[in-house]
């Protein structure tokens, strides 16, 4: 049986190179639309293990969440390895946002 956290798992991998989603996007693609801190939490808890592509995840508003000194270095550092481009923070969803959940 498909589990939330199976279907949360199944979208952030469908998430392509170059592109950012938002937690709540995710969430809303796997049927959960008030999951985005469930999102948050898995990426938290199993990203390194099941090869989440954490770092394309943003806020809704395009902003980075994590704090300086706590992942958001690398986080932007990803994100430009994949031409996505931050600035002071923020990504431009209308230019690098998914949501369509086919890329």
């Amino acid at each position: 049986m498909e589990t939330a956290s199976d279907r949360i798992k199944a979208v952030l991998l469908r998430v392509p190179e170059g592109r950012v989603a938002s937690y709540s996007g995710v969430a809303a693609l796997a049927g959960l639309p008030n999951g985005a801190r469930m999102v948050a939490r898995l990426l938290h808890s199993c990203s390194a293990a099941d090869g989440l592509p954490w770092w394309r995840i943003v806020r809704a508003d395009g902003s980075i969440a994590l704090e300086r000194g706590g992942g958001y270095e690398e986080q932007c550092a990803r994100l430009s390895d994949e031409g996505v481009v931050t600035s002071g923070g923020h990504v431009d969803m209308g230019t690098f946002g998914w949501s369509d959940g086919r890329g």
